[in-house]
C-alpha cells in the first residue's frame, strides 16, 4: 500500500478579483522531501504556501495534506491535521507582547491538557534544539537579534513535533554567516526529525544548501518540478533566466 502524498494539490485556481495568481496548478510532494518554491516577484509563492497552511483557499481545485482535503468540515479532523505541521514566517511573526519562552508554550498551552511543568520542559527542549538557552527564553522579541528570532520562531513552529516544515524565505534579513548556521541548523533538524520541508526562497546558497527538489513557479502554475540537478538541467526559459550563472551550485 503506497501512502499518502504529504502535500497534493490538485487544479488550484487563485483569484483576487480580476487578478489571477494561479491558474490549472498541480504539485504532489512526497514525505522526507526537501522542496525549494521559487519563483518571480507576484507570481504567488507566498499565496501557494499559505493555501497549503490553510491560510487561504483556492478560488478552484484541492489541497490535500497526508490525504485530507483542507476543506474537511469536521472541526476534529482539522485540528488534528494542523498539529502536523509547523510555520515560520518570514520575519518570524513572534507576538511582540510575549517573552520568547510564552512564544515557544503558545501552541503548547492551545492543547489544553498539558500541566505548567511540562510545557517548562517542552520549551526547554524546543530551545535547546534550536540552539538557544533559557536565558534567551526570558527576552521579549525586540531585544533578539535576526537570527535569534528566526531560531525562537522554529522553535515555536516545532512546538507541536510536526511532520510537516513551511518555511518562508528563511534566510532572509540574515548576514551570510548567519544565513549559513540557521541552513545548517534546518538541515540537521530535518534529518533527525524526518521532516518533509517546504520552503519558498529567492536565495540559491539556500536552496543548493538545503533543498532536495525544486517547484518552480512561472505561467500561474507548476512549470517544473523535479530534484534540484534535474531542475538545473532544464531548457524552460525562466529556469534558465532565474538561476543563470549559478545553475553549477545546484549540481
Amino acid at each position: 500500500m503506497t501512502a499518502d502524498p504529504v502535500i497534493e494539490l490538485r487544479g488550484v485556481s487563485t483569484r483576487f478579483g480580476r487578478l489571477v495568481v494561479h491558474r490549472d496548478l498541480s504539485l504532489q510532494i512526497e514525505a522526507g522531501q526537501i522542496v525549494a518554491l521559487v519563483g518571480g516577484s507576484g507570481s504567488g509563492k507566498t499565496t501557494l504556501l499559505r493555501q497549503m497552511l490553510g491560510l487561504i483557499r483556492p478560488s478552484a481545485g484541492s489541497v490535500e495534506l497526508f490525504g485530507v482535503d483542507l476543506n474537511e468540515p469536521d472541526p476534529r479532523v482539522q485540528r488534528d491535521l494542523r498539529r502536523r505541521l509547523g510555520m515560520l514566517f518570514q520575519h518570524g511573526a513572534l507576538f511582540s507582547a510575549l517573552s520568547v519562552f510564552d512564544n515557544v508554550a503558545f501552541p503548547l498551552r492551545e492543547l489544553r491538557y498539558l500541566d505548567e511543568d511540562w510545557i517548562r520542559r517542552l520549551v526547554h527542549l524546543k530551545l535547546a534544539m534550536v540552539g538557544l538557552t533559557m536565558t534567551h527564553a526570558q527576552l521579549m522579541p525586540a531585544e533578539l537579534s535576526g537570527g535569534m528570532i528566526k531560531r525562537a520562531a522554529l522553535a515555536r513552529a516545532l512546538a507541536l513535533e510536526p511532520e510537516l516544515l513551511l518555511l518562508d524565505e528563511p534566510t532572509a534579513g540574515l548576514d551570510p554567516d548567519r544565513s549559513q548556521s540557521f541552513v545548517e541548523l534546518v538541515g540537521a533538524l530535518q534529518r533527525e526529525l524526518g521532516l518533509t520541508v517546504v520552503m519558498v526562497t529567492h536565495d540559491v546558497n539556500t536552496l543548493a544548501a538545503l533543498a532536495t527538489h525544486v517547484a518552480v513557479l512561472a505561467e500561474q502554475k507548476i512549470v517544473a518540478f523535479g530534484p534540484k540537478a534535474e531542475i538545473a538541467a532544464s531548457d524552460h526559459p525562466f529556469v534558465a533566466g532565474f538561476f543563470g550563472a549559478d545553475r553549477q551550485k545546484l549540481l
